[in-house]
């Protein structure tokens, strides 16, 4: 009879102790280590591959290995292309992170929804609602061919034996943490649990080549509860962002093997589901105000993507000895860095004054191409001096108070043309870059600056 221990495990990286531990010796994280019951002398991680089986033998050299060509699966949902490079890989094991309510559920029941065009068998495993509840919200997604099945399951070895016979094209779990394996005993969603599983299902996915995507639930951090270690084992990790009461939600791929990881798709949360937002700086610039002070529209990169974002600054005289300093969408250590910046270089008084800056539409970023952006935003809600409509900025700010170059300005000049803007302030270096591609737009006009005060000179 197998024997029962306790093992402590870290939460973090998966690490194993015989004991708690304060400190994880594997990721140094703090009060990682939970306790959990395993069952000794059954090799619970030493499952059978029949592919690794087949192909293990000899050392191959790499210049023997051959490269097949293999097309990727078109999901035709352009912006989930986008974010996974292309499409799906045949094989591939894809990692859905995301608040509750988000939409992560919809989004995969959407995506089975148009691959039932493009693939014979497509196998939806929910482990969370009823065959009843699943059908209710596919018929407020639209209709759905013949070859999606649906099970209602969450005991692995039974998932495992319907995926061999069966052998479907794509597989969505839904979610890794109501699944379980028989041979741990701890309870679903543990650490050994949510590993296990995960290993069995990546052998599958390699095995049998059949592209397997996976949601998981996030803690009050905004990372995939489980072991860290989740997240390297699957080849994509997608996180689905935004405020589940809002309209939006943003798609960023965060680690991915098969394509870039700065890529973000935007979707709009409606009575039918999630619908696509093909031009995001429209909708981003939506709702603009004419004539205020403190209101900047910047340039971001997202990927190959450019994305114009409106950047608002308030900044007035305050009531407290103890002024109060707010950032949303963006590092709130860079503004005050760049806060003092002002304060030093151009003479701007801001000690005494309340601060909030904050980056419309709900984005998150982190990208130093705003810098000039919230400088300048600042600046015109400090002097109360409105910034044309009509200028767009972008641009690095150094601590001495130069502007730095960016990456990719022709592709931010011509976003920014072809949604009306006509005067572009950005760093004078960057101005050569763009030479030879601005002949094509009529109208744009470039500013280049070297500092800061130069920038706040044109306001």
């Amino acid at each position: 009879m197998a024997k029962k221990d306790t093992i402590f495990f870290c939460q973090s990286c998966g690490n194993e102790s015989g004991k708690w531990l304060g400190q994880c010796p594997g990721c140094r994280e703090w009060n990682t280590f939970v306790e959990e019951k395993v069952v000794k002398g059954k090799n619970t991680s030493a499952r059978s591959n029949n592919a690794a089986l087949v192909n293990s033998g000899k050392p191959t050299a790499l210049s023997e290995v051959a490269i097949e060509n293999e097309e990727r699966v078109k999901t035709r949902i352009e912006e989930l292309d986008r974010v996974l490079g292309g499409g799906l890989v045949p094989g591939s094991l894809i990692l859905v992170g995301g608040d509750p309510g988000i939409g992560k559920s919809t989004l995969l029941l959407q995506v089975c929804q148009r691959l039932t065009n493009e693939v014979k068998d497509v196998l939806y495993i929910s482990g969370e609602e009823s065959l009843r509840q699943i059908k209710i919200r596919a018929d407020r997604v639209g209709q759905f061919a013949e070859s999606l099945k649906i099970l209602c399951e969450t005991n692995l070895s039974i998932i495992e034996e319907i995926m061999r016979k069966t052998k479907p094209h794509i597989v969505v779990i839904d979610s890794i943490q109501t699944m379980y394996c028989e041979d741990v005993t701890s309870a679903p969603g543990s650490v050994s649990q949510v590993r296990e599983s995960t290993a069995l299902l990546l052998q599958l996915a390699k095995g049998l080549g059949i592209t397997i995507f996976i949601v998981g639930h996030v803690t009050k951090e905004g990372t995939v509860a489980g072991p860290r270690v989740l997240e390297h084992m699957v080849d994509t990790v997608l996180y689905f962002e935004g405020d589940r009461h809002a309209a939006y939600r943003i798609l960023r791929g965060v680690k991915n093997r098969f394509g870039s990881t700065n890529e973000i798709g935007v979707f709009e949360m409606q009575s039918i589901g999630l619908v696509e937002v093909p031009n995001p700086s429209e909708y981003m610039l939506s709702g603009k105000p004419q004539g205020a002070s403190g209101s900047v529209v910047a340039c971001l990169m997202e990927g190959t993507r450019p994305i114009l974002i409106e950047i608002q600054a308030l900044v007035y005289q305050s009531n407290f000895g103890m002024p109060r300093r707010q950032a949303t969408g963006t590092d709130f250590n860079r503004v005050n860095l760049l806060m003092a910046v002002l304060e030093k270089r151009l003479g701007l008084q801001m000690a005494s004054c309340d601060a909030y800056v904050n980056l419309a539409g709900g984005l998150k970023i982190a990208e130093p191409a705003l810098d000039l952006g919230i400088v300048m935003a600042i600046a015109s809600s400090f002097k109360n001096r409105v910034v044309d409509d009509k200028i767009i900025v972008f641009g690095e700010v150094g601590l001495s108070g130069e502007v730095r170059s960016v990456s990719m300005p022709a592709l931010r000049v011509k976003e920014a043309a072809k949604l009306g803007f006509t005067t572009c302030i950005l760093p004078e270096v960057c101005i050569k870059a763009c030479g030879d591609e601005m002949k094509d737009l009529k109208g744009m006009k470039l500013i280049g600056v070297k500092s800061v005060r130069d920038a706040i000179d044109l306001i």
